[in-house]
């Protein structure tokens, strides 16, 4: 997660998101569950075969990471989602690892990092994988939670803030298709580096973090880092809506936050027209209903790839 959160009154969240709330929610660890697949995974990843060990050792670090920032998705679990996988995309991406040399998977707030190791899990060459998140602590509680050492997993974690110029400058799309020299990851210090070089950028419970405004200065940014050749894919998962605007959605038992979120028709012209030449991208969405406890509101899965 990228941005910024206070939480005591009237605040402004996640770089521009107005709310208003008495506190953060304290932590509820009944909202916890794994489908038969997070179950698969995290057991396999971790090495916890014990149902109530592995839920043990999942809320140790959850408290920890909701200590440094409390988000809801944090709170509610979200960040053990298999979401990235579940994208109609995810088989494209996991070809582009094994049969593009030198293909890079960025993961753009992170959170945890779940997504990114699941595809090196499977397949996607871990040493090619970036997990960015604004907060270096959500990087160091990944291994953490996958039990794991920057020595035992050779994935790139790099901490940055992509409204920073410094981190991540805004430059045009490039029509270059050639092949640049691989670079060692584990030594950049920023994104820009990578402008043009990147083939996969997943943007998962992103871009609804944002203001319109900063929606589209942040698929500005991420557009210049993805390699033009064709197939190269920006893809994500984030609160959608039938027609663009503030959605309102509520925090259990401490008032309401809203979200702008594009429509369907708005997010495709975004990028194709507006981010990239018209007809240079193929866009594909799709809105899934969402209904908790709490609220119903829509999710949109959607992909932007180059031709």
């Amino acid at each position: 997660m990228e941005g910024t959160a206070t939480h005591n009154g009237y605040s402004t969240t996640l770089l521009g998101i107005r709310s208003r709330n008495a506190s953060a929610p304290t932590v509820d660890t009944s909202l916890y569950s794994l489908s038969s697949e997070q179950a698969e995974f995290f057991k396999a990843q971790t090495g916890i075969d014990d149902d109530e060990d592995l839920k043990r050792h999942i809320l140790e670090v959850q408290a920890k990471a909701y200590k440094v920032a409390p988000y809801p998705c944090i709170r509610s679990f979200v960040f053990l989602r298999l979401s990235l996988s579940n994208l109609p995309v995810y088989e494209h991406i996991l070809e582009l690892g094994r049969k593009r040399p030198d293909a890079v998977l960025l993961d753009i707030g992170c959170c945890l990092g779940t997504d990114g190791r699941k595809a090196a899990a499977d397949g996607f060459p871990a040493k090619n994988i970036i997990a960015s998140d604004l907060f270096n602590e959500f990087l160091q509680l990944s291994h953490e939670l996958f039990k794991m050492t920057p020595a035992s997993y050779p994935g790139c974690f790099l901490p940055g803030d992509v409204f920073d110029p410094a981190f991540l400058s805004i430059a045009a799309p490039t029509d270059d298709v050639s092949l640049a020299p691989a670079i060692d990851l584990s030594s950049l210090k920023s994104l820009n580096p990578l402008h043009g070089r990147i083939s996969v950028i997943s943007a998962i419970s992103f871009f609804h973090l944002f203001s319109e405004e900063k929606q589209l200065l942040v698929a500005r940014a991420l557009a210049g880092l993805l390699s033009a050749q064709s197939g190269s894919v920006i893809c994500g998962y984030h609160v959608g809506s039938l027609e663009k605007g503030i959605v309102k959605n509520t925090l259990v038992g401490s008032g309401y936050y809203g979200l702008f979120a594009h429509s369907p028709k708005t997010w495709s012209s975004l990028w194709d027209g507006e981010v990239f030449k018209k007809g240079s991208v193929k866009v594909e969405t799709e809105l899934v209903e969402i209904a908790t406890r709490d609220v119903q509101f829509f999710m949109m899965k959607w992909s932007v790839m180059r031709l």
